[in-house]
This record gives structure tokens, C-alpha cells and sequence, in this order.
């Protein structure tokens, strides 16, 4: 989610966390409040059947987080001080399926889908975002704000740059499945 980031620049590090629970409880304590309940996100990236909007490095996705559906463009990534920096273009949609199916027409498919639960919070007047992910293949804290935000607020919360990841969802989850010898297919919780 954008933060308003001048140009739609998104600037962002996920933080492995071992218990979800444990991390609420120092993210609440150290003065942040919910702004966005528990929720599951379901996010499908979609794209042309030669796969050329991944083999430039970009992402064309589409989510529903409960009753809302975004549709997201996300620009090639670099890393700049440790962060994971882009451009990111989103608007908000009422009708995922219809969007799914125009999609479809232009040449678009689903390419690959992955799944969490989100909880956003957020300290009064701050700029960034605080974010709670559990998803199929663990349970990440992602910091998304200016540079300066982003490196005090993980200090506040006991990390340092060392645990900053800038890998995607996506190449997280084929490294594990590399890792675990499994074929790769869609980041999902087992129903």
C-alpha cells in the first residue's frame, strides 16, 4: 500500500518474525494502533502467457482484501540503503471479477497466487506503516515509509538492517520450495 511516498515510490523491508501474537504485543506496546483489522488477502498476479511483465522485473497484481479489490502496478525494484524501493500505481476497483476477466481479454492470465492475513497499524502522526503479515510460508513484519521512518521504527521494535529482507512474497516462497525440494505452484493456506 502506498503511502503517499512522493512520485509512487513505495519504500519498504519485511522482517522475519517467529510468533505473530509476540510481535502485535511490541508493536502495540511501543505506541502503534490498529488502523486495519485482521484480514485475508488474496492476491493474484497476473501476466502475459511469455511472462514479460515479470522478465522486466515488474508486477501487475490484482487483491481482494475483504470486500475491496486494488489493482496494483509495481515498478522494477531497486535496494537503496538496504530498502526495497519502486514505483507503485494502485486504484481501487468494485468488482475483482469483472477486472479478472478484462484482464483476460487484453491478454493477461493468472500467473501466480498468494495468500495472507494482514493487520496494519500505525503510530499517531507518523508517516509509515507497521504490517503484520502471517502467511503460508511464515510470518513477516513489512516497515513501509520514508527511509529515515523505516530504520528508527525497526530499532523501536528490536531489529536491526541485518534482518531487513527485499525479496518479494513470491521469490520467497519459490526459495523455499527450492530449498525444500517441492515444485513451486501458489502460496496458499491449506483449507
Amino acid at each position: 500500500m502506498s503511502t503517499g511516498l512522493a512520485n509512487n515510490q513505495e519504500r519498504e523491508v519485511k522482517i522475519a518474525i517467529q510468533d505473530a501474537a509476540t510481535a502485535r504485543e511490541g508493536i502495540l506496546a511501543n505506541g502503534f494502533k490498529e488502523c486495519t483489522p485482521r484480514h485475508l488477502e488474496i492476491n493474484d498476479v497476473f501476466d502475459t502467457p511469455d511472462q514479460s511483465i515479470r522478465g522486466r522485473g515488474e508486477l501487475l497484481r490484482l487483491r481482494q482484501a475483504g470486500e475491496r479489490h486494488i489493482l496494483t502496478y509495481k515498478g522494477k525494484s531497486e535496494t537503496s540503503a538496504g530498502h526495497k524501493l519502486r514505483e507503485e500505481l494502485e486504484v481501487n476497483l468494485s468488482d475483482g471479477q469483472m477486472t479478472a476477466a478484462i484482464l483476460g481479454r487484453l491478454g493477461f492470465g493468472p500467473l501466480f497466487r498468494y495468500e495472507k492475513y494482514r493487520t496494519e497499524f500505525q503510530g499517531q502522526g507518523e508517516v509509515g506503516l507497521v504490517v503484520l503479515d502471517e502467511t503460508p510460508i511464515g510470518n513477516f513484519l513489512e516497515l513501509e515509509g520514508p527511509e529515515e521512518w523505516i530504520d528508527r521504527t525497526a530499532v523501536l521494535l528490536g531489529y536491526a538492517k541485518e534482518h531487513y529482507i527485499t525479496s518479494s512474497y513470491g521469490k520467497l516462497y519459490r526459495e523455499m520450495c527450492v530449498r525444500m525440494g517441492l515444485d513451486p505452484a501458489h502460496m496458499v493456506f491449506t483449507r
